[in-house]
């Protein structure tokens, strides 16, 4: 089973491998017509944006842990 943290790390390296393919997907897509570059830079997106969400989920999911297990000023 994948921990949290590997989790966290994939869905971070798949929103940076994103960001930086976006000049080289216009580039790919460049042959192609304008709907089809329509239909493959809106998957990107909704790819990327699914992402993200599930970043921020899986960050929600581990930020109660963190904050029970930190240590807590004495009285």
């Amino acid at each position: 089973m994948i921990t949290l943290e590997e989790k966290i790390a994939r869905t971070e390296r798949l929103l940076r491998r994103l960001e930086e393919d976006q000049p080289y997907l216009r580039a790919r897509l460049s042959a192609l017509g304008a709907e089809h570059r329509e239909s493959a830079h809106a998957y990107a997106e909704r790819v990327r944006v699914e992402a993200e969400a599930e970043l921020q989920r899986l960050q929600a999911e581990r930020a109660p842990t963190l904050e029970w297990t930190a240590p807590q000023p004495a009285d």
